[in-house]
């Protein structure tokens, strides 16, 4: 392929500067000679596995995973392919440092480690010039933007524009995992403002020095954008990513039935919990529609994931009303009842009538156990889900009592960061002699319990949202329903093995995630034929035309 067949013109200097062209000492003589490279890069061409060997040999030496993910950051914006082969080569290593759970820690110091913008900045202050400022961005035709106005970071609060950090690693998910092209993701921040006084403090603060707007104010700039992205870029999807729990509900709503667009912290997150449900339940013997869940917290992450329990007890015949009688919630006012005064309307259809319980107190939160442990008393729940992002909530008493009314309690403790786990996996197998089906928000390293090894799995988006937007990608889909992101969740289920389960896997592998998510991807994308919702031509081996649309970590020929 010659340089013109890739699009650009670049030579010299502009092209060691490009990090989607530079190959750094990967070039060859030939290209060297033709592109003007003779002296600007050392007289060695060496090939990208002799190129992974040195970055792999450099990050052995950093001192932390937070330098790791620097170090990352610093390859990205020089070597794109590079930087994809490394996370590729293995991804059950650097996923942990490129995202969860050391994006945590990378966003909370964002505004201090940055060196160059990645992706687009889109401020409030900008009204009336949103298709202007999306017009900037070099790609025209982007596939997927991830969007964020970090009202709620992981379980870190309101980051302002710190929270950039997430849709950028988002996307690198999107390629590392199921090799979604690059080149067609754009990670975007809303810059809203922020309520977060230390940043609007902070000198080095990179976003509007403002408190957060109205409802009204905010919504109307999103409809701009909302608007315009489809005129901008005819083929995107919007991934809406990390806003506050109202918002994200509200916005999927106003915007689900008109545009190409999905909240992941809504139907990703429904769907991998739904994944850990699905093969707990196998090795259960239960069906979904027996099975009493309870959660601690009332977000969107939990309204999403209880969507979809109710739409899965409906394919078993239960009535909606029958099935959200068996869900319950705590949110941060106590056990979510019904004619509680100010209930927000997305809680409503799980409120139930019930005896009210006192509101949680943030500074004890431990005061909160004992009612929790009461809840578990009466509802009796199969399951327990922790989407409620303060740490240790689990007890030893409420995990013994998920133990004495189930032969194999479930209990997925999914907060983040891992300081926000409401109990460590450790735990839960100790406490409940060994019986419970664990998953959490991270992954954990294997534990050794009674003479017997547990490998807990990681109930992490990364398993759905991927494979979703591969094959939104290949299909060209013009909406994102729910029922892709509950294909999503039985097909990963369906690729742990009998093996596996035996370890207390509910997830497959991370080492192997590509295969895993094109695998998913294909099911996805045979529903998204089936319901008539692709852009091109249905082909005749569905898998066959997803792994022609797979991105490889490959240098191309420039000369």
């Amino acid at each position: 392929m010659s340089a013109s067949n890739t699009g650009t013109s670049k030579r010299g200097i502009e092209l060691l500067h490009d990090p989607r062209l530079n190959k750094s000492t990967g070039f060859t003589e030939a290209e060297r000679r033709a592109l003007g490279l003779i002296g600007l890069v050392p007289d060695v061409t060496e090939s990208i596995e002799t190129q992974l060997s040195r970055v792999l040999l450099q990050l052995k030496d950093k001192a932390s995973d937070l330098d790791r993910f620097i170090h990352l950051m610093n390859l990205l914006e020089t070597n794109q392919t590079l930087f994809y082969r490394t996370l590729m080569s293995d991804p059950a290593r650097f996923l942990y440092i490129v995202y969860d759970p050391t994006i945590g820690e990378a966003c909370l110091k964002f505004d201090h480690i940055f060196r160059r913008p990645l992706g687009m900045y889109l401020s409030m202050s900008r009204k009336g010039q949103v298709k202007e400022v999306l017009r900037n961005w070099p790609v025209k035709d982007v596939r997927v933007i991830c969007v964020t106005n970090s009202g709620r970071i992981l379980g870190l609060g309101d980051l302002g524009a710190n929270g950039m950090g997430i849709p950028i690693g988002k996307l690198q998910l999107y390629t590392a995992a199921a090799g979604v092209p690059p080149e067609g993701l754009l990670p975007m921040y809303l810059d809203s403002g922020t309520n977060n006084e230390t940043y609007l403090r902070d000198p080095l603060y990179l976003g509007l020095r403002r408190h957060r707007p109205s409802t009204e104010e905010l919504y109307a700039f999103v409809d701009e954008f909302m608007e315009a992205v489809p005129e901008v870029f005819p083929n995107c999807c919007v991934h809406f990513e990390d806003w506050t729990g109202t918002d994200a509900i509200a916005l999927l709503a106003r915007y689900r039935d008109k545009y190409c667009c999905y909240n992941d912290d809504i139907q990703g997150t429904g769907a991998v919990t739904l994944t850990g449900l699905i093969n707990a339940l196998k090795i259960t013997g239960g069906q979904l529609k027996d099975q009493r869940v309870l959660f601690l917290g009332a977000g969107s992450a939990a309204i999403g994931l209880a969507d979809l329990i109710v739409y899965g007890m409906g394919e078993q015949g239960v009535t909606p009303e029958a099935a959200r009688q068996q869900i319950r919630m705590f949110d941060t006012q106590g056990l979510v009842v019904a004619g509680r005064p100010g209930l927000a309307a997305h809680k409503l259809p799980y409120a139930h009538k019930l005896p009210p319980s006192k509101p949680f107190d943030h500074l004890d939160p431990a005061s909160e156990c004992p009612q929790i442990l009461a809840a578990v008393e009466d509802f009796k729940p199969t399951t327990l889900i922790g989407v409620c992002t303060v740490g240790r909530l689990f007890t030893r008493e409420i995990v013994e009592a998920m133990s004495r009314f189930n032969e194999r309690p479930i209990i997925f403790a999914l907060s983040n960061p891992i300081e926000k786990h409401e109990c460590l996996p450790e735990q839960a197998y100790e406490w409940s002699g060994g019986k419970a089906l664990y998953a959490g928000g991270v992954q954990f390293p294997p534990v050794h319990f009674a003479g017997q090894t547990f490998l807990p799995s990681q109930a992490n988006n990364l398993y759905a949202f991927p494979a979703v937007g591969l094959a939104i990608h290949a299909t060209n889909a013009t909406r994102v329903t729910d029922a892709m992101f509950i294909e999503a969740a039985h097909a990963v289920a369906d690729q742990v093995t009998p093996e596996q389960f035996k370890l207390g896997m509910l997830f497959p592998p991370q080492s192997n995630i590509l295969e895993v998510e094109v695998q998913t991807a294909a099911r996805v994308a045979k529903l998204v034929f089936d319901a008539g919702l692709a852009r091109v031509d249905r082909p005749a081996d569905i898998e066959a035309f997803i792994r022609q649309h797979v991105y490889k970590p490959e240098y191309q020929t420039l000369a």
